[in-house]
């Protein structure tokens, strides 16, 4: 460190007449990863093990063909429902 080089406050830190240490939050309870609490996660285990699984494909195009025709019959399933309709 030079001569009259100031080292800066650690992070969270701030220096004035108003300065408080910044502690992160956390929600009590709040796992890092919880899978089971992500909606998108239960359709995607559903389409893997009901409409993706056991079958082998050709190529990656193949594969990308066959995710996107699957999840176009799940939404078209899923819109027709009546608790999945929008009213204006």
């Amino acid at each position: 460190m030079s001569i009259g080089a100031q080292k800066a406050p650690p992070i969270g830190v701030q220096k004035g007449p108003r300065s408080r240490v910044h502690r992160p939050t956390v929600s009590p309870g709040a796992e890092p990863y919880a899978p089971e609490l992500n909606p998108i996660e239960n359709v995607w285990e559903y389409l893997r093990g009901n409409q993706l699984s056991m079958q082998l494909w050709d190529s990656y195009e193949v594969i990308v063909d066959a995710c996107c025709d699957v999840w176009n019959s799940f939404v078209a399933n899923v819109t027709t429902r009546e608790w999945a309709t929008v009213n204006s």
